[in-house]
């Protein structure tokens, strides 16, 4: 493995960090016999070729080799190669859940993005844009050589590939018919969050021959996640016209605070659900709205972000509140949103500690943005 390795200028192509001849030693590295020098290699992978989720010029040279990689079985840690390989592909999934990978709109995004890579620096801020499209577009396409090496590894003895090669099906839609008959089959697999991660994926790449016959029958079976999985994956297929039933376990989802071995949105299945409300509910819908404050109190950190998120955007339909917009001024929705959040002082927090990142998306709607501040806020009317 590794042959070609030396042969890429890495020395000409950028990453986060300048240069990228540092990437060869750090590829070779995630064959170590030894785990620590592995961990610390897949650490510096995703600082530097993917750092916070950005893609840079020696990014895609690197997919193939870790391609290489996953596709040798005495290669270690294969599971974890495909996470970062999706990582490469898509950034961070929570971008594009519930609705999928838009391919289409990174290919528009991204026209001109070869000679703008050429050109080199002096860029306005739209052809900065395009060329970022265009790196990142061109990594999604060098991953996507992959996809036929992700359905065989459907199959493969260890879980957890299993389970992430179908997270990673999801996200190539070109290749969706193919890949939705391999998945259809992993609806079958003895593990739970491989199946339900297939029928997670199933939906993402969007109605194929028979998929949403498999997804309804994964949906009528006894396997708790798979049900969820598969009623998130049939809200992405039929939006308002998914059944009663279906409407129901999102309901029921996205207010138990489940979390499941599933690699989309870190776990965080119930998270997940409540993205996909807005698939199958109205934005004025008072059931959605009041199943969104029931799970407030009950999440913190990063699960908190998706309910929270939603709520927000349904009690804020026209937009940010002006400054100094008083309590008594608020919509009844927004009222009753921000009194559930002065209710629940351990959903602004992740570990115990303040979360800035909540704190910053509250805050863009013109609300207070810390606990303090909207408990006093709610109190003055």
């Amino acid at each position: 493995m590794l042959e070609k390795l030396d042969e890429v200028p890495w020395s000409d192509l950028s990453h986060a960090y300048g240069p990228a001849d540092d990437v060869p030693a750090q590829l070779r590295a995630l064959l170590s016999p030894e785990a620590e020098v592995r961990r610390k290699a897949r650490h510096d992978s995703y600082g530097n070729i993917f750092h916070q989720g950005t893609r840079y010029e020696a990014s895609a040279p690197a997919v193939p080799f870790l391609l290489e990689m996953l596709a040798e079985p005495s290669t270690p840690e294969r599971a974890e190669l495909l996470e970062l390989l999706v990582a490469l592909a898509i950034g961070y999934d929570e971008a594009w859940l519930p609705g999928g990978f838009p391919l289409a709109d990174y290919e528009a995004a991204a026209a001109g993005g070869e000679v703008l890579l050429q050109a080199g620096g002096g860029l306005s801020e739209s052809d900065q844009n395009a060329l970022q499209a265009h790196i990142e577009l061109r990594v999604h396409s060098a991953v996507a050589l992959g996809v036929p090496l992700f359905r065989t590894l459907l199959e493969d003895e260890d879980p957890a590939v299993r389970r992430c090669a179908a997270c990673a099906l999801g996200w190539f839609p070109a290749q969706a018919e193919a890949s939705s008959a391999a998945l259809t089959w992993s609806l079958l697999d003895p593990g739970d969050t491989v199946a339900a991660t297939a029928a997670l994926s199933l939906g993402l790449l969007g109605s194929q021959p028979l998929t949403a016959e498999t997804l309804t029958a994964a949906f009528a079976g006894p396997r708790v996640a798979v049900r969820g999985a598969a009623a998130i994956a049939l809200a992405r297929l039929h939006g308002r016209e998914a059944s009663a039933a279906v409407v129901d376990e999102l309901l029921r989802l996205s207010g138990d605070g489940e979390t499941t071995g599933v690699p989309f949105h870190d776990g965080n299945l119930s998270g997940y659900a409540a993205l996909s409300l807005r698939l199958v509910l109205p934005d004025d819908s008072e059931t959605a709205f009041a199943a969104l404050l029931d799970r407030i109190p009950s999440v913190s950190g990063q699960h908190a972000l998706p309910v929270v998120a939603e709520a927000l955007r349904r009690a804020f339909d026209q937009g940010a509140l002006g400054p100094d917009t008083p309590f008594d001024d608020l919509t009844d929705r927004q009222k009753r949103l921000a009194r559930a959040l002065a209710a629940s002082p351990s959903t602004w927090q992740l570990g115990g500690h303040v979360f800035a990142n909540f704190s910053l998306m509250v805050g863009d709607y013109g609300l207070p943005s810390s606990h303090q501040r909207m408990l006093s806020f709610t109190e003055a009317s």
